[in-house]
Order: structure tokens, then C-alpha cells, then sequence
């Protein structure tokens, strides 16, 4: 939202396609268009994203934009192919690579070809890491003369200042997250377990969305199990953390890979001591030993 006010106050009009999961009206109060976007956010179907390139085609014929920002994999895939198509000159925001670059999988080879074909045209492709660019340019994906670094996608320092750490007894770690197993959600639970089993009266928190399209999903049923068990407690999804990271004594990241994690960013803002894994998007936020500690990945001793 701050890059489209930003937008606005530079004198462009702007148009946001986006499939409507209920934040379209927010949306709406800020640009001159907003529009629903056919996209399936899971998996790889020819057939089915073979409709979502089509859809980019139809608005930018309708709308005949002179430049496009195209975030996350697929509209940043399938929107190329059709701004490439339709020669409207485009920039990309690789934010993160996803599930599919965590695992050598056919599906991984999949979605290399694709980003290959899709950005042979782009005007800029943002990066998030030095990491992930160094991985595009050394496959091939994109021309390294195209692209650029910026460190995240920025934190809002009024909204989320520093706080005083929680004065009660309790000690409380929380993390933040869509509630994916490449979250290092498993890991969490793991550690959690073993620490209450000689430490019971620390609290281990979990903020985000459960049920969400992606192949690595945790289920409602397995949160229930988790939370039954006394391991977790499950906070539910927000549009505002800032209220539960002042109540928690430190934030845990153990993801598999990040663009820069948002989260780390607006904890570290709060004055939080941090505990991540050592991996991109989540090393850049750190400094070990210091503002918090980095772990292996996927180990939860």
C-alpha cells in the first residue's frame, strides 16, 4: 500500500489486478482501478495458467498501461509472458523463490524454464538478497544487467517503533507466518516440546494463516493435535501484529528460505531479539550473537 500512495503522490494512475480475497475494497480507496485476477495460487497446471496469462492480456489491451509491477511467482511469471506478448515494458519483484526452490523437484525444473522464457524482456528485476540473484543470474533465468538489490520490502519505523520488553514472569517466543511446514513450522513445535518438557510454564506462540493453497500447508487437524497437546497455543491471522509482538519476549523464523523476511524486519523495529535459521532472507535481518541468534535449518536442538 505505501508503494501505490507513493505512486499516486508522483502523479501516476494506477490499476491493481489481483484475485479478491477480501482486501479489494482497501484497495479500491487508494487506485483509480482495481480489478479481479483469474489465478490459481497453487500448483503448476498448463490449462489453468493458460487462463491466467489470457486474463493479463485482456486488462492490458483494456488498459494499456505503459508500465507493469509484477509481484510473486506466478503473476510475475505469467504476467511477463503476456506484457512481453503485448510489448508493455515490465519490472518484476522477486520477493521470495517459494516452495519450489527449497527441493530439487521436476517442479522446480518447471518453474526455472518458466522464469526463463518469461524474463527475457523485463525492464528490472528487484531482488531481495544477494542470494536469490546470484541463483537467477548463475541458471540463466535473467540477464544480470537487468538487476537490482533492495534490502526487503521496507518497514513502516511510526507504526511499528520500539518497546519496552513484557514485565511479567512469563517468557513467551511467537512466531509470525503463514502456517506452512517450509515456515520451519515443524521445527517450532519440535523445540517447543522439548523445552516445555523441562521448562512447562514457557509459552510458544503461532500467528498467521492456517489452511492456506500450497502444497505445504499444515491442516486444521494437525494444529488442533499440536494445541491439544499443550505444545502451542494457536493465535489466528491478523491484519495487526504489532500488539503481539509487544507482548512477546522474542520472534522465531525457522524458515526454509526468505526473500527478507517482513516479520524479522518489524521485530527487530521493536526492539525484539530475534531467533532465525541461517539462510536467505533471514541471515541479512540477523546480526548473530548480538540482535539474536541464527540456527541450522531444519534442526530444532
Amino acid at each position: 500500500m505505501p508503494l501505490i500512495r507513493r505512486l499516486n503522490q508522483e502523479g501516476y494512475k494506477v490499476c491493481v489486478l489481483t484475485q479478491f480475497d477480501g482486501y479489494e475494497s482497501l484497495i479500491a480507496k487508494e487506485v483509480d482501478q482495481i480489478k479481479p485476477l483469474f489465478i490459481s495460487r497453487k500448483g503448476v497446471n498448463p490449462f489453468v495458467d493458460l487462463f491466467t496469462i489470457l486474463d493479463f492480456v485482456k486488462y492490458f489491451i483494456r488498459l494499456k498501461p505503459e508500465l507493469v509491477l509484477l509481484f510473486t511467482i506466478k503473476p510475475v511469471i505469467y504476467g511477463s509472458i503476456a506484457a512481453r506478448l503485448m510489448k508493455v515494458r515490465s519490472i518484476v519483484m522477486i520477493t521470495g523463490l517459494g516452495t519450489a526452490f527449497i527441493t530439487d523437484t521436476w517442479i522446480t525444473k518447471v518453474v526455472k524454464t518458466l522464469y526463463r522464457f518469461s524474463l527475457v524482456s523485463v525492464a528490472t528485476a528487484f531482488f531481495q538478497n544477494v542470494d536469490d540473484k546470484d541463483l537467477f543470474v548463475g541458471n540463466r533465468l535473467v540477464d544480470s544487467r537487468v538487476c537490482r538489490l533492495t534490502p526487503g520490502s521496507g518497514v513502516d519505523l511510526d507504526k511499528f517503533s520500539r518497546a519496552d520488553l513484557p514485565v511479567n514472569n512469563e517468557m513467551s517466543f511467537l512466531l509470525i507466518g503463514r502456517m506452512l511446514w517450509d515456515k520451519g513450522i515443524g521445527e517450532f513445535v519440535d523445540a517447543a516440546r522439548n523445552i516445555k518438557s523441562i521448562y512447562p510454564n514457557i509459552r510458544f506462540q503461532l500467528l498467521g494463516p492456517l489452511g492456506v493453497e500450497n502444497r505445504t500447508s499444515i491442516s486444521n487437524e494437525q494444529m488442533d493435535e499440536w494445541q491439544k497437546d499443550g505444545i502451542i497455543e494457536y493465535l489466528g491471522e491478523t491484519d495487526n501484529t504489532v500488539t503481539y509482538i509487544e507482548r512477546a519476549c522474542c520472534v522465531v523464523l525457522p524458515s526454509y528460505r526468505e526473500g527478507t523476511s517482513r516479520v524479522l524486519l518489524e521485530a527487530a523495529a521493536m526492539g525484539r531479539p530475534l531467533i532465525a535459521t541461517d539462510v536467505p532472507g533471514c541471515r541479512e535481518v540477523i546480526k548473530d550473537g548480538v540482535t539474536g541468534f541464527l540456527c541450522r535449518s531444519g534442526d530444532y536442538l
